[in-house]
């Protein structure tokens, strides 16, 4: 299990939305614009695997930012979402709780096999190096046989990601990966790479581009990049 210390997200809990759009500023979006087209490109990926999920796991959900997305895009039955910060997990509960979705903190007895897609989105730029290959061990068990995981990632290739971080006040102490090095420590736990994508690319002051970024979402130019994966 991660043992993360939680106290720098838990000071950010109350006000998560307004730091990163400190460092979002410069792409001239908010944090709802990226948090809908992850979700919209994941279940676009997913449709060509023609797999509808009915539960999924938010591993390192914050404060819940991605659930009403999850709900709405995919259509799911029931969204899970885990972390580290009891303080953010009380925002989550507040502002997206009951219903569909429930809040748990990750040291709580994890679930097993029970889910048909994970989710994570910039989670694994924030774990201890050491400890990464647990928290994938934790995703894999919990997964279903032959679910999917939609691992989203910062791209340390991409300069005007390296920006955004270095204005964010809780990324000061990322350690980011690279897309192979995503791909091995996911192959490492178990999973079966289906393929990577790049999104992101244009800031808003470009936003009449982004009608391309679809055909370049496998060249390495986007701002965060997603891996999806299978339990084998």
């Amino acid at each position: 299990m991660m043992t993360e210390p939680t106290t720098e997200f838990d000071l950010y809990a109350d006000d998560y939305d307004a730091a990163c759009a400190q460092g979002l500023a410069a792409t001239g979006e908010d944090t709802e614009y990226f948090a809908r087209g992850r979700v919209r490109w994941v279940a676009s990926r997913l449709a060509r695997h023609a797999a509808r999920p009915r539960s999924v796991l938010d591993f390192g959900c914050g404060t819940g930012s991605a659930t009403p997305h999850l709900v709405e895009e995919l259509g799911v039955e029931r969204v899970l979402g885990v972390d580290v910060s009891p303080k953010s997990l009380e925002v989550a509960r507040r502002n997206h709780g009951g219903g569909r979705s429930e809040f748990r903190l990750l040291g709580e007895s994890g679930p097993e096999g029970e889910f048909d897609l994970a989710y994570t989105n910039g989670v694994f730029h924030h774990v201890p190096v050491a400890e990464r290959a647990r928290a994938v061990e934790y995703v894999f068990r919990a997964l279903r046989p032959g679910g999917l995981y939609a691992f989203w990632e910062n791209s340390p290739w991409n300069p005007g990601t390296r920006f955004v971080m270095s204005r964010c006040p809780f990324d000061q102490d990322a350690v980011m990966l690279s897309p192979p090095e995503a791909r091995t420590l996911l192959r490492g736990g178990g999973f079966e790479v289906l393929g990577t994508d790049f999104l992101f690319i244009f800031p808003s002051s470009l936003r009449f581009l982004r009608w391309l970024e679809p055909h370049f979402a496998r060249v390495p130019l986007g701002g965060q990049y997603l891996i999806l994966c299978r339990k084998a």
